[in-house]
């Protein structure tokens, strides 16, 4: 029995099966490279872009590439929707994606405990939004990466069926499937979340927000 709690960390595994249980909440979220966990008489191969939840006990087993990397979160408590659900697989959120990404270069920088105790707030504050779905397609979620870091450009469904390697017809309904939104709709939706958050906290005038969204007429940005 392993005894850690509210910690954050960057590891590697090996290709040797190793098993161990602890008293405490871990969750996996790979930067590169995958992971493979057995627990709960269940098998997973938890990718890039997913976290997955071991909580505390559980005894499970793990396998992953030497040259892949993780941040490990070991916490003493998890958010109460993710404690209850029964998935243990989840797709993060852009906001904690974007966070790992600094977590990463600031524990591979320094030791600095104050700082590592309030990015453990932050990310479990980040932990606490975050939605618990099903599994994204890997085709899709590559879509909605193209699409988050292409606002400003525009995006039409054959192009973005193409990156997914899809036709239009089949692409339109995987996603529908995957999301809930067609197509358009999910672009416009996260035109209007970027657009909240660079007005509620950059100075930048009405129209450079609209361009920053794909927007080049403001009156129709404004509608």
């Amino acid at each position: 029995m392993i005894t850690l709690k509210n910690h954050l960390s960057i590891r590697t595994y090996t290709r040797k099966r190793r098993g161990h249980r602890h008293d405490f909440h871990q969750l996996v979220l790979p930067l590169k490279g995958v992971i493979h966990l057995e627990m709960d008489q269940s098998a997973y191969q938890v990718l890039p872009g997913e976290c997955v939840v071991i909580t505390a006990s559980t005894i499970h087993h793990f396998t992953a590439d030497e040259q892949a990397r993780f941040v490990v979160a070991d916490l003493s408590t998890l958010p109460e929707h993710i404690l209850a659900s029964e998935q243990r697989v989840f797709d993060v959120s852009a906001p904690l994606s974007a966070f790992l990404g600094f977590a990463q270069q600031q524990l591979e920088h320094q030791v600095h405990g104050p700082i590592e105790e309030a990015m453990v707030n932050v990310f479990y504050q980040l932990l606490g939004e975050q939605i618990i779905g099903k599994v994204m397609d890997p085709r899709i979620r590559k879509v909605q990466l193209m699409i988050s870091e292409q606002l400003a450009m525009p995006l039409c469904v054959n192009d973005l069926a193409h990156h997914a390697c899809l036709s239009p017809t089949q692409f339109k309904k995987v996603f529908k499937d995957a999301t809930g939104q067609t197509v358009m709709q999910y672009i416009a939706h996260q035109r209007m979340a970027r657009a909240k958050a660079l007005l509620s906290h950059t100075d930048y005038p009405v129209h450079i927000v609209a361009e920053k969204v794909g927007y080049q007429d403001v009156s129709a940005f404004s509608r």
